[in-house]
């Protein structure tokens, strides 16, 4: 009740810095506050399922009046309404409408869906693709390609890969994640520009690490679709498992999920699996002390924090970041566009996101040719 309230009263505050020109603060200072001071494990663990269960960043590294909807947006539909309900339909237009500009429930459905189709999810980016595209087998596709630099200029760019390969256009769009981007990984002559620079190193790359565990038979309710942990020494230490066996899910799986993030999911990456197996069932079997915990059949870990062509999950608008640095990420140099999940300002951290920002900079790149 203590976080819900804090959260209500925090509500108008986010009204006002997004509505008026009012100074950014970080959520973690608003809750501060309105009242909220975590001192528990238990109180930790309140907030890691209302807030941090679904975001790879802390209170400190969101904004208020920008979180995105699966943070601070979340939290705010939760206070607003009872347990069972999280994500009420007629509170979203309010939430929305307070907090930030990322409308993905608004716009889309008020529902989270879990797509089962065996096929894979990317299943529906190569149908669209293969609309214009040959198959994997087109000459214009270049797949596992690792491009090292660019070049551009008024005239045009030139992108060339580790394998001293090049490709050559009049115009192109780039759409490395941030985490690449601020890696340095990739090189750009002449050298990106100041205000690029510093809008790369403004935002957030967070890291959100899955752990699929498969076991011979449920221990679990077999209704219940996320189990808390609250480690009475480490925030953020195995707090959430979500059940995929869950009535509606992937029934009869005997799956859970266990979500770590940030400088967990950091630490995780670093770490041999085994280990990292060792913790989670460690902690299954203090949730669980009169249950016999099996090994897992099956066992995966998912680490976007050191996939080359990721490192880390998704961006998020840290407290105090204008619209004119995001402008900076997102704007054009010569005949070089960029796209991607973050530099959307409606839809950061999402995979729409990505999909409009880069079907805006084809348009724009379409309509620059035909004239």
């Amino acid at each position: 009740m203590a976080y819900e309230q804090a959260v209500n009263a925090i509500v108008e505050k986010a009204s006002e810095i997004v509505e008026g020109d009012v100074h950014d603060q970080s959520v973690r200072t608003a809750l501060h506050l309105a009242g909220w001071k975590p001192t528990t494990a238990s109180m930790d663990a309140v907030e890691s399922w209302l807030f941090g269960k679904s975001t790879p960043l802390t209170g400190h590294q969101f904004s208020l009046a920008f979180s995105s909807n699966e943070s601070l947006s979340l939290s705010l539909l939760t206070a607003a309404t009872d347990w069972p309900n999280i994500y009420p339909p007629e509170q979203s237009s309010m939430v929305f409408g307070l907090v930030g500009v990322n409308s993905t429930y608004e716009y889309f459905s008020d529902d989270d869906l879990l797509s089962t189709d065996q096929r894979g999810f990317s299943t529906w980016l190569k149908d669209e693709a293969f609309s214009f595209l040959k198959g994997e087998q087109d000459p214009r596709l270049l797949l596992n390609t690792i491009v090292t630099n660019i070049s551009y200029s008024s005239d045009g760019v030139t992108i060339t890969n580790n394998d001293s390969s090049c490709v050559r256009a009049d115009y192109a769009i780039c759409t490395f994640s941030l985490g690449v981007l601020q890696r340095e990984v990739v090189s750009f002559n002449p050298d990106l520009p100041p205000e690029k620079r510093e809008a790369i190193a403004a935002f957030d790359m967070g890291t959100y690490t899955k752990i699929f565990m498969q076991f011979p038979t449920r221990f679990w309710l077999e209704e219940a679709q996320f189990l808390m942990y609250a480690s009475p020494t480490r925030r953020g230490y195995y707090p959430v498992f979500q059940s995929l066996s869950a009535p509606g899910f992937l029934d009869d799986s005997n799956i859970l999920v266990g979500v770590v993030v940030n400088k967990e999911a950091i630490r995780v990456s670093r770490q041999p699996e085994n280990r990292t197996k060792d913790e989670a069932m460690a902690v299954l079997r203090q949730m669980f002390p009169d249950t016999v915990v099996p090994e897992p059949t099956d066992f995966m870990i998912t680490d976007w924090a050191e996939t080359p062509w990721s490192y880390g999950s998704y961006s998020n608008w840290p407290a105090g970041t204008t619209f004119e640095v995001h402008e900076n990420l997102r704007s054009p140099l010569d005949r070089l566009w960029f796209a991607g999940e973050a530099t959307s300002s409606n839809y950061f951290g999402y995979l729409h996101g990505a999909w409009f920002e880069g079907r805006a900079a084809g348009t724009e790149i379409a309509d620059l040719i035909k004239e």
